[in-house]
């Protein structure tokens, strides 16, 4: 190529730079086209591209926080068990009773209530039943009536043993 540069004359070397550096210039206007108009083509291409990576990326982020949220509650569930056992180891023997305690007193007393009602209740019954006159039926009544219908010889009997207690009374004269 130099020696077709000495080849030429000054003015034809001029036209032939002039022409190349057009060519050159030329080039790059159509490269910076191309690049402009593959550009935006390459450019939506990564948008597309990183909108991917991100939803993967996001997906393996919310897996893990599952996973890690899913260890911390169950170190929480063991740790509140561990607190809540040695809160009733404390409790007892502070000699304070637990819940299972009081709900079968609780029971234990509504079943106690339930007697005591029922036996109140029949003895109640029992004093009303006391108060009330008994009924008179027809042979209590000839049974009352025949003591005061004593037959004489009964009545003789009755005076002989009241004279002498008399006579014992009776002062003498």
């Amino acid at each position: 190529m130099v020696k077709k540069f000495k080849a030429l004359s000054e003015n034809q070397l001029a036209t032939t730079v002039k022409e190349s550096a057009q060519q050159i210039w030329l080039a790059g206007l159509g490269a910076f086209a191309k690049a402009q108009e593959e550009g935006n083509k390459v450019f939506d291409a990564l948008v597309k591209e990183g909108e991917s990576i991100q939803k993967k990326t996001r997906k393996v982020a919310d897996e893990k926080i599952a996973e890690v949220a899913g260890k911390a509650a169950g170190t929480w569930d063991r740790l509140e068990q561990v607190f809540e056992d040695r809160v009733a180891r404390a409790l007892s023997s502070l000699g304070v009773p637990t819940k299972k305690d009081i709900d079968k007193l609780s029971k234990r007393v509504a079943e106690l209530t339930t007697v005591v009602q029922k036996l109140t209740e029949a003895q109640e019954a029992a004093e009303a039943a006391a108060k009330k006159p008994p009924v008179a039926t027809k042979a209590a009544t000839t049974k009352a009536a025949a003591p005061a219908r004593k037959p004489a010889a009964a009545k003789a009997k009755a005076a002989e043993a009241a004279a002498p207690a008399a006579e014992k009374a009776a002062p003498t004269a």
